[in-house]
């Protein structure tokens, strides 16, 4: 059970990547997890967890049937959602192997509350696992582990034995303190007399204390207690045990107990503590000996997986509410990684169905696309605000989200894996002052093509966009013909449509990744935002735009005369 994990199969050997801190920015992972969740501490285990990436096949198989069964039940998502609250107060558990031989009553009575409450988790997690039909391999073995720990750690025994152990330590009700007074009635010792299992309930104790003086039947011969009372043994203290220090001001007479200003502790109650606990230390020893019994059993894995169990709930709860609003999400087929092929039937951005969800209410505009033998790089071009970056991202986004194993926006899908996905989006301005903007974009390249594979997933967005176009184009044209000879899948988007225009040239290159103009288009002045396989449209676009928007000249020319004329 403790290396078990709903993540990884048995015995796997998963290498995982980690994505860049701009790719994280550029795929909007951010805004992804604050439609997840609004916990932090779930917002931080979201990003860690979504921050890696595999492409091993058989890893991600495990993880998209463990999906499945969290999206089939909403059940389960339910009372896993309340039993994880419940684990997350007994992450400190193990302190029980710390405590010390001297630990009082009450550090154990919490101890033991967290062990009840432990059992309790282990129990509904068995009740809920057999009560649905899990089918993935993860839930299933996670199914056969919590059974064997209800059974091989005798759950039945231990909640026997704690209730046995609250009853007997809940027996304490109250404490019997002797004073001893000085000539002048003033306290000079004190000390604990017994433990007792009964409460005080005879009034008039300060009456009778005021009053002594006056009725000599009052005054208790002995220190020997009531025979109404019961006590608990205490056989190794005396009745007179000092337990605190008392001072007396010599020119007012008054008697105080030194008490520490930073932290309120007395003498007086930090003595009785421990007298308490060294009266009780056989009870004590029974309580940690009973604890030391279970504080080990492998049940406590459970609370591993916690950011696992957290994981699948949040993703299956987003998947429901996105197509409960009727968009499209699917299980995708997972290929060989070495195909280095992708098939998409009508994919879109996820961000934009987490906004529907919002209440948005977007028409929101589906693509088919892939990646194949015959092309894997793809040069983007058409108008501004006509949907390249969102095209761009959504195939990030349904590559990692596919290696995660969860549902993606799309009706139909099949990936091959890539080993990571590097991003190459505009930097801030800030991040460009010692380089230029140039320098910085040209730098961050370089570092991509030292750790891009063949098998890894670009995505340039108006890459070297801010420079003249000559110099762009220049090192746009020597970027398209690294990723043919790299053998990577890529989509860059850009404006620089003579780079679409030059492929028949790039392609002549070394590689075998055949690069492929791609557009989005325009009909009438508005934009369809459909990516098609076609040639880049150039100024027809502008045409389109100006149209629209009245800024041909013959618009412009009539607006002018209409305005001379009034």
């Amino acid at each position: 059970m403790d290396n078990f994990s709903l993540f990884y199969p048995e015995n796997s050997e998963t290498i995982e990547n980690t994505l860049t801190e701009e790719a994280i920015n550029d795929l909007s992972i951010d805004f992804i997890i604050d439609a997840l969740s609004e916990d932090n501490y779930e917002k931080n285990i979201l990003r860690k967890t979504m921050s890696n990436i595999t492409s091993n096949k058989e890893t991600i198989l495990y993880r998209r049937d463990v999906f499945e069964d969290f999206l089939k039940y909403p059940e389960l998502r339910d009372e896993f959602s309340e039993l994880i609250k419940k684990l997350a107060d007994l992450r400190d558990i193990e302190r029980f192997q710390k405590d010390q031989e001297a630990s009082s009553l009450w550090t154990l009575m919490n101890r033991l509350r967290e062990i009840d409450e432990y059992v309790r988790c282990i129990t509904r997690f068995k009740e809920i696992l057999e009560r649905l039909d899990v089918k993935s391999e993860g839930m299933l073995t996670l199914k056969k582990n919590v059974t064997e720990i209800y059974h091989e750690s005798g759950f039945p025994a231990i909640k026997k034995d704690i209730d046995e152990m609250f009853a007997k330590a809940g027996n304490l009700k109250s404490i019997t303190i002797g004073v001893n007074l000085d000539k002048l009635l003033r306290p000079k010792t004190a000390g604990v007399v017994s433990l007792n299992d009964t409460e005080f309930k005879k009034s008039g104790l300060m009456k009778h204390f005021s009053n002594f003086v006056k009725a000599e039947d009052d005054l208790h011969h002995g220190v020997e207690v009531d025979n109404e009372m019961r006590f608990h043994p205490a056989e190794n203290i005396k009745s007179n045990i000092i337990i605190g220090s008392y001072q007396q001001n010599a020119a007012t007479h008054n008697v105080h107990i030194e008490t520490n200003d930073i932290t309120g502790a007395d003498p007086l109650s930090d003595a009785l503590k421990k007298s308490v606990t060294d009266i009780l230390r056989k009870t004590v020893r029974e309580i940690k000996s009973s604890l030391k019994k279970y504080v080990n059993i492998s049940g406590y894995a459970l609370i591993s997986l916690m950011p696992e169990i957290i994981f699948y709930i949040r993703w299956a709860e987003l998947v429901d509410k996105i197509t409960a609003k009727g968009m499209v999400m699917c299980k995708p087929e997972i290929l060989p990684p070495e195909d280095r092929n992708c098939s998409f039937k009508e994919l879109y951005n996820l961000k934009l169905a987490i906004n529907n969800v919002n209440g948005d209410n977007i028409d929101i505009v589906t693509n088919k696309f892939e990646f194949n033998d015959e092309r894997r790089i793809f040069i983007l071009t058409g108008p501004n605000r006509g949907g390249k970056t969102i095209f761009t991202q959504a195939v990030g986004l349904c590559m990692l989200l596919a290696q995660w194993g969860v549902y993606i926006p799309a009706s139909k899908a099949s990936i091959s894996p890539c080993d990571n996905i590097y991003t190459h989006f505009p930097a801030d301005e800030n991040d460009t002052v010692d380089l230029g903007r140039l320098g910085e974009e040209s730098k961050r390249l370089s570092e991509i093509f030292e750790k891009a594979t063949n098998k890894s997933l670009l995505l340039l967005n108006e890459s070297l966009a801010t420079t003249n176009v000559s110099e762009g184009l220049f090192i746009a044209e020597d970027v398209v013909k690294a990723m043919r000879y790299l053998g990577t899948r890529a989509i860059f988007n850009t404006h620089m449509h003579e780079l679409a225009r030059d492929l028949d040239a790039i392609n002549k290159s070394e590689g075998d990744s055949i690069a492929a103009s791609i557009i989005t288009g325009v009909s009438n002045g508005k934009r369809s935002f459909k990516v098609t396989l076609a040639p880049p449209q150039g100024v027809s676009y502008a045409k389109d735009i100006a149209e629209k928007y009245g800024v041909t000249f013959d618009k412009i020319k009539d607006t002018i005369d209409k305005n001379q004329l009034k």
